[in-house]
């Protein structure tokens, strides 16, 4: 198995990065409070044989710096190219003006880790937290747990778009394929789509409904002409199959209907949750099914509700504005990560970025404390 290469060596005709930036910089102390050899084992385990891939210290730091500031693969890439201080995070030891790696980099990276070997990015910044005196043990003796939903990059779904998209994917691989078809009726099909629209817009349903039959009467045929085209061809069967099941569930569900449905072709794992409304969740939660007995205790109930059930409670509330901020400010208010892996994959960087940039500001804090404290020493020692 092939670990990671590390091809790091100074160059005798640059100056060093730790000779032209601020070692006191919180960036740079955090880089020199992680735990880099840890997350060396931990990547190094899903390494295949072969060529070596790129150094721990520069996948994590880039994941880590792309979810503590908010960035796209794109705006990373451009500012680790200008900032020394990203540079020397992720391990450089001479400031580089071309990339050593590319962007696509990162995207296999993340499917070639998952979510496991990623969880420890969380390990390692709740240990740096704890090394460093941020946090004392009594504040991991207990965890405070809360749910939320993560937004998944598709657009609204609606039937009548659904159908023209599967219609166009299914007409443009059997184009790739040199399958043909009796009639592809891509343009009265989009026409169909755009007039659905119209009618709705205009609160003619009854029009809507016609030209929505007509769009899924449509798609029908052709996914049928391509199954008769394809019956005696296996590999056409195997290339073909997923997105003919996908637009046949399309060309069948109803936005009426219950159970599970597809809303999108390029994410057809993404459910739609509707959140209830607060007249329908007024009544509050009365009741669990657990084996074990437990009280549940309800936001603004009074009855036997001592001073530390208050305090607990308010614990309970804390985690909505950490919701909002890993939200706000670590990507998570949008997924870009393909497939179910990409949904686990990206809470976790989320959630370990939001650790890096605590950590971050408690150092910047305590530079700041150190700094006023030596100043205030010094006219002490003037006025003495």
């Amino acid at each position: 198995m092939a670990r990671p290469r590390d091809e790091r060596q100074k160059d005798l005709l640059r100056p060093a990065l730790d000779q032209i930036i601020d070692l006191g910089h919180p960036l740079a102390r955090l880089a020199g409070e992680i735990d880099w050899g840890f997350l060396d084992q931990r990547f190094a385990s899903v390494c295949a044989p072969g060529h070596p891939g790129l150094p721990t210290r520069l996948v994590a730091g880039l994941f880590v710096l792309k979810h503590m500031h908010n960035l796209s693969d794109e705006a990373l890439c451009a500012r680790w190219l200008e900032n020394p201080y990203y540079q020397y995070f992720c391990g450089a030891l001479s400031f580089c003006h071309k990339l050593p790696f590319d962007r696509s980099s990162l995207t296999r990276w993340r499917q070639r880790l998952g979510e496991e070997p990623l969880v420890a990015l969380i390990q390692e910044s709740l240990s740096v937290t704890h090394k460093t005196g941020a946090i004392e043990t009594k504040d991991l003796e207990r965890v405070v747990v809360d749910t939320t939903v993560q937004p998944k990059a598709i657009a609204h779904p609606t039937d009548a778009r659904l159908m023209h998209r599967a219609l166009e994917k299914l007409v443009r691989f059997a184009k790739a394929d040199d399958v043909e078809l009796r009639q592809s009726y891509l343009h009265i099909g989009k026409r169909a789509a755009i007039m659905i629209g119209r009618y709705a817009h205009a609160h003619q349903f009854k029009r809507m409904r016609r030209a929505l039959k007509f769009l899924r009467t449509r798609l029908s045929r052709v996914i049928r002409d391509i199954r008769r085209k394809i019956a005696d061809r296996p590999d056409l069967q195997a290339r073909f199959n997923p997105l003919l099941d996908l637009a046949t569930k399309v060309s069948l569900q109803d936005h009426r209907q219950r159970g599970p449905k597809v809303y999108s072709l390029h994410a057809p794992e993404v459910e739609c949750i509707g959140k209830m409304s607060a007249p329908a969740k007024a009544g509050g939660y009365r009741g669990h099914n657990h084996p074990n007995k437990f009280r549940v205790w309800i936001s603004g109930q009074v009855r036997r509700v001592t001073a530390s059930i208050r305090r607990e409670m308010k614990r309970r509330a804390a985690v909505e504005p950490v919701i909002g901020h890993i939200k706000a400010e670590h990507r998570m208010d949008r997924n870009y990560l393909k497939g179910r892996d990409g949904d686990r994959i990206n809470p976790v960087l989320a959630a370990a970025g939001y650790n890096f940039s605590l950590m971050l500001r408690w150092l910047a804090a305590l530079l700041r404390a150190l700094i006023a404290m030596l100043i205030n020493d010094a006219r002490c020692t003037q006025i003495a």
